[in-house]
């Protein structure tokens, strides 16, 4: 793998994966995983299917916890500097600081209005005038509260794909995490809704720290401030964006972004 770059000046670390290794198990699909990741900023994660990018995205809030054979070989993942992984580590907790956004968007068939506050009510929040205040900032952040304000306890299963993803952002923010994963969050939309969401990306970087994983090797280079390239289960090459795209290190890379190789 090529040399890790050094961090932006000023740029606080808010995630470090430290010589990370993980098997489903004895399937070891990652190994030996560096990777910072700067606060508010977005790194996508690309490369082709199968390398990792899910599974590193899903080891950040331990999601991976809910499959049998999951299993760390080795290293850590640390948050504010606490390893996520400690036996003292509330789950529960850690995945409100670290949200994430599906591939498939996945409203829960009740209203708008009570998706978005679903996350509140769950952490005990029970003012009304908290709850209502938090929906319209969070809707507003999401790019959607004038396309809904009207119709806030209607099904949020009427809405449009590109509003469903938009009212889950939506529904995620409005907890406040740190940081927001996106697993493939336009693979399902077209294109005037994948604008819409990319849009939202670079809006709301301002607060959230993002991890974007994406197939999708152009929607890397609009979104994200530094890319990882993975290849085979290893991080083959991590640079700011435009470096990565315009002047790889590693032939590897150079390959895969050139379409030599799938």
């Amino acid at each position: 793998m090529t040399a890790t770059p050094s961090i932006p000046n000023g740029a606080q670390l808010l995630v470090q994966i430290t010589n990370f290794s993980f098997a489903y198990g004895n399937n070891e699909v990652l190994h030996d995983i560096n990777l910072d990741v700067p606060q508010r900023e977005v790194t996508a994660l690309i490369g082709p299917s199968g390398c990792g990018k899910s599974t590193l995205l899903r080891s950040i809030n331990r999601i991976n916890d809910l499959v049998e054979s999951a299993r760390i070989v080795k290293g850590r993942v640390t948050l504010d500097g606490v390893d996520i992984n400690h036996p003292d580590v509330n789950v529960i907790n850690l995945r409100r600081r670290v949200g994430m956004i599906f591939q498939k968007y996945n409203p829960f068939p009740r209203s708008i209005y009570e998706n978005v506050i679903y996350g509140l009510q769950v952490a005990g929040v029970k003012d009304k005038a908290v709850l209502a205040e938090a929906a319209e900032t969070s809707l507003r952040a999401a790019a959607l509260w004038d396309e809904v304000k009207d119709r806030l306890h209607e099904s949020a299963l009427g809405l449009s794909g590109g509003q469903q993803q938009r009212l889950c952002i939506a529904r995620t923010i409005s907890v406040k995490p740190q940081v927001v994963l996106m697993d493939e969050p336009c693979a399902a939309l077209d294109p005037i809704a994948t604008a819409r969401v990319e849009e939202l990306i670079q809006q709301i970087k301002e607060r959230y720290t993002i991890v974007i994983v994406t197939h999708n090797m152009e929607q890397a280079r609009r979104v994200s401030d530094r890319t990882a390239f993975f290849y085979l289960g290893r991080l083959e090459e991590l640079a700011p964006t435009d470096q990565l795209f315009t002047n790889p290190k590693s032939d590897i890379t150079a390959n895969y972004i050139t379409g030599r190789m799938g």
